[in-house]
């Protein structure tokens, strides 16, 4: 999720601490902050700003990007032969589409109401009488569409808080008419369970990634420069945790709560949180990963102890808690594990990673782990994604008993999210494995975000053996390198491990940001390539200027039709390649999307 923040000199702030008025006047480079969870290993070595000498366009048309830059910095960059220079009339953003001859648009359903939030979303996809439904949503914002015929998708549900948003401070504290007091919609996985005959969902519940926006008097939301923000994120009193839903239909009146589950490692009951004051930690993170069998891995931080993080709006440093699911009303917890370094008293292992202090790396997992196989059809290891800790491999064929099999550390590619995407799709074939970041900054004023191949045949040896191919433009664009479109350009994510049908051999499939699809062609993993893309326009004419960032920001793929769903700041897309994916079924699935009970 991105930030707009920006940094302000001499600003007072007051916090109440254990009964203590603290106040602390800061400069523009952040003073020590006084909240003892606040991590403060190394002296502060925040990127300062780049020689715009050092970066730019090339004279053979390519880009060099900056070395090291600091999170905070997410407004336009403009360079010489950049997107102001190259689209003035648009703001510095590229109107133009670029694809190739092998992806074909199907459908493109634009605007606002068919976009959630146009900066940030999920997806889920779930079959009812004969009819294919898919959810996009983000927290409050959500929509539930009626996607059976690919060229004539509805708008069957549409949630928001739009009713409370006049509300000061907190309105997801506040109840409206779509949403109680402290609900919303977080990520999700959504898989079939024969033993409630039905679909069963379980969704995040995380604190929010920043500190509260609504402290008019800390316009520079960094913890280390906001004690009243941070005091306000502490004493929030959401649930931490996860819920467990069955959906007996595609909308929200359709779910029925199983169970609540809190993932603070200090209440007496996870299954009865205590909401009388607020829960430790950070709730699990992003999609979490159950295949509709025994195990649920999430990310999470269950305590405040979890704190060696340096990014600047974020509180904790998130490890993995495994949990049974053998009844989804009553998930039991079996093992929680962390690298050392994330948590307090663990300041020396901290202190040895090169990014201590830099104000400005993500630490820890944003997603859980990434599972090839399931443990009950023989899967032995989950890829942990642990930003700027790098990549851990661990063993989970004793769920109880989470054990580090391997560790890999990766080039450091400061600001921009690090080590958050694992794609496991190929690794029982050729047993590689494809990890990457993304990118925060626009006008790629930060380094580049490979996506890294990393053989892992021998899980004790994991080693990074190539880098997928860096997209290009086609020679007829108006640009010669995607850092010339405006926004941010490159890799999100290959989708989620949630989508319908079995990924195919050989072919990834990401969104690029301001690059749009990418389809990259891994068959012989010594050769990989860009076989096909889809890049449309930077933003639509209801794109607010603040989600221009952010030209896509996903891609579902239903490999059951053949379909990939492109999920951008203009609504959605609907693309298809025969070539690449196989004949789409454009029209009613064949078979309901299912999971079998293992």
């Amino acid at each position: 999720m991105k930030l707009r923040t920006k940094w302000i000199a001499g600003l007072a702030v007051v916090a109440v601490t254990g009964g203590v008025v603290v106040t602390r006047v800061v400069n523009d480079r952040g003073a020590d902050s006084p909240d003892p969870d606040i991590a403060m290993v190394c002296d502060d070595r925040r990127p300062s700003r780049v020689d715009p000498g050092s970066y730019g366009m090339q004279n053979d048309g390519t880009f060099l990007h900056p070395a090291l830059t600091y999170v905070n910095e997410e407004e336009q960059h403009p360079f010489p032969g950049g997107g102001e220079d190259l689209f003035p009339a648009t703001g510095g953003y590229d109107p133009n589409t670029y694809k190739s001859d092998n992806v074909t648009v199907e459908a493109h359903y634009g605007g606002q109401r068919f976009t959630p939030d146009p900066f940030h979303s999920w997806q889920n996809i779930v079959d009812f009488d004969g009819r294919r439904y898919m959810f996009q949503y983000d927290r409050s914002e959500a929509r539930v569409y009626d996607i059976t015929d690919v060229k004539n998708v509805r708008v069957v549900e549409s949630l928001s808080r739009a009713d409370v948003a006049d509300v000061d401070g907190n309105d997801e504290a506040v109840a409206g008419k779509d949403w109680a007091a402290h609900d919303f919609w977080g990520a999700s996985t959504i898989q079939w369970s024969e033993k409630y005959g039905g679909y069963i969902m379980v969704q995040s519940f995380e604190m929010r990634r920043q500190i509260p926006f609504w402290l008019g008097d800390t316009p520079d939301h960094s913890k280390y420069a906001s004690p009243a923000g941070v005091a306000a994120a502490r004493a929030d009193t959401q649930l931490k945790g996860f819920k467990v839903y069955k959906l007996n239909g595609p909308r929200k009146q359709d779910w029925q709560l199983l169970a609540t589950v809190s993932t603070d490692e200090h209440q007496q009951n996870p299954l009865a949180p205590d909401f009388s004051k607020p829960q430790q930690g950070s709730g699990s993170l992003d999609v979490p990963h159950w295949d509709g069998g025994r195990y649920l891995f999430v990310s999470t931080a269950p305590s405040d102890d979890w704190s060696l993080q340096e990014y600047p709006t974020y509180l904790y440093a998130n490890g993995f808690q495994v949990w049974d699911m053998a009844d989804p009303a009553a998930p039991q917890l079996l093992d929680t594990w962390h690298r050392e370094g994330m948590v307090r008293g663990e300041e020396a292992a901290y202190r040895a990673n090169p990014r201590c202090g830099n104000r400005t790396s993500w630490m820890g997992s944003r997603n859980p782990l990434y599972i090839p196989t399931p443990i009950e059809e023989g899967g032995k290891y989950g890829f942990a994604a642990m930003g700027g800790f790098g990549m851990s491999i661990i063993d989970i064929s004793d769920p109880s008993n989470l054990r580090e099999v391997s560790h890999l550390d990766i080039p450091l590619s400061v600001s921009g999210t690090e080590a958050d995407n694992v794609d496991v799709s190929q690794f029982e074939r050729t047993g590689m494995v494809y990890l990457s970041g993304y990118p925060l900054s626009e006008d790629c004023y930060e380094p580049y975000k490979d996506i890294f191949q990393i053989d892992a045949t021998d899980p004790a040896n994991p080693r990074i053996v190539d880098r997928l191919p860096r997209p290009t433009p086609p020679k007829e664009a108006a640009v010669t390198d995607f850092c010339q479109r405006g926004g941010s350009f490159g890799p999100k994510r290959s989708g989620y491990y949630t989508s319908p049908g079995d990924p195919k051999d050989g072919l990834l499939i990401y969104d690029f940001y301001n690059a749009g699809a990418q389809f990259f062609d891994v068959t012989d993993p010594k050769k990989p390539t860009i076989a096909g893309y889809f890049a449309p326009p930077t933003f639509g004419p209801e794109t607010e200027d603040w989600a221009r960032s952010n030209p896509t920001h996903g891609v579902y793929v239903e490999y059951d039709r053949k379909i990939v769903w492109l999920l951008t700041n203009d609504g959605i897309y609907a693309l298809s390649s025969e070539p690449l994916l196989g004949r789409p079924n454009l029209g009613a699935p064949t078979e309901p999307f299912r999971t079998s009970a293992r």
